[in-house]
């Protein structure tokens, strides 16, 4: 008679391993532990924001009202950083400006005897005003600095009672580098010359500029120089004149005095006429 099996699963293998059971033991099977036997290490909840787990995100840096971001969006392209606003740099001068214009008196109502009767009634009539256009620049649209010429022409007339007009503005884009500002004053100068000295020493004190050079006035006469300055680093060009009926000044930011030179007579008919 053959023998039953020795063992109830007929083959070479032996039977499977229920899940617990140990091999060659009499102990009750084992329940499994966290990763093999040792505890779940602890997590920390992640932050919360907006209902999604997010790193949080450092506060990106403004410069002059604009924000700026390197950061790649997620699901999307990268975002490439926005230029960095000169405004900032740029209203620097405008009080710098306001101060040169008035340390003079600006204009007074005042003549010498030697002064001729045309020369008095051209300066009369003399005024500056902030044309549409300034050598082809359209007027500024940022706010910061619609606001900052606005202000300084309101100073020019408050702080010199006697002028007959007065202007400020800007011209250009500043994220182009290409950026110019006019101020100025009319009404009958006492001393012209006086005026173009005080504006030139004011100038140099505050933009650093070391020389003027005098330069042509053109057809509307009087005197004028030019010369280099800095504002934080950036170079400007700077060119102020002063007639028998007015005084004014040009500023070309982030471009030499040669630049604003080049346009400086044909920017000044722009700004000053003679009705």
């Amino acid at each position: 008679m053959s023998q039953p099996p020795s063992s109830p699963y007929p083959g070479s293998y032996p039977p499977p391993q229920q899940p617990g059971q140990q091999h060659g033991g009499g102990y009750p099977p084992q329940q499994p532990q966290h990763g093999g036997g040792y505890p779940p290490a602890p997590q920390q909840p992640a932050p919360q924001y907006g209902g999604h787990p997010e790193a949080p995100q450092q506060p990106a840096p403004q410069y002059g009202g604009y924000v700026e971001t390197g950061q790649p969006s997620f699901g999307g392209p990268e975002v490439p950083p926005k230029k960095k606003s000169k405004v900032g740099k740029i209203l620097l001068i405008v009080l710098a400006v306001v101060v040169v214009l008035c340390v003079g008196g600006g204009a007074a109502i005042y003549f010498a005897a030697k002064d001729t009767v045309g020369e008095v009634v051209d300066a009369t009539k003399t005024r500056v005003s902030a044309p549409e256009t300034l050598g082809g620049r359209a007027k500024v649209d940022n706010p910061q600095l619609q606001a900052a010429a606005t202000e300084m022409e309101a100073e020019i007339k408050k702080d010199v009672p006697d002028a007959t007009s007065a202007v400020g503005a800007f011209y250009g884009d500043p994220t182009k580098q290409d950026l110019v500002m006019i101020a100025g004053a009319s009404g009958v100068m006492a001393d012209p010359k006086k005026e173009l000295e005080d504006a030139t020493t004011g100038l140099g004190s505050e933009l650093g500029v070391t020389e003027f050079k005098t330069v042509d006035a053109g057809p509307l006469g009087g005197d004028a120089k030019c010369g280099d300055g800095k504002i934080d680093g950036d170079p400007v060009g700077v060119c102020v004149w002063a007639d028998r009926g007015s005084v004014g000044m040009i500023v070309m930011y982030f471009k030499p005095a040669s630049a604003l030179q080049s346009e400086f007579v044909a920017m000044r008919g722009e700004i000053e006429q003679k009705n």
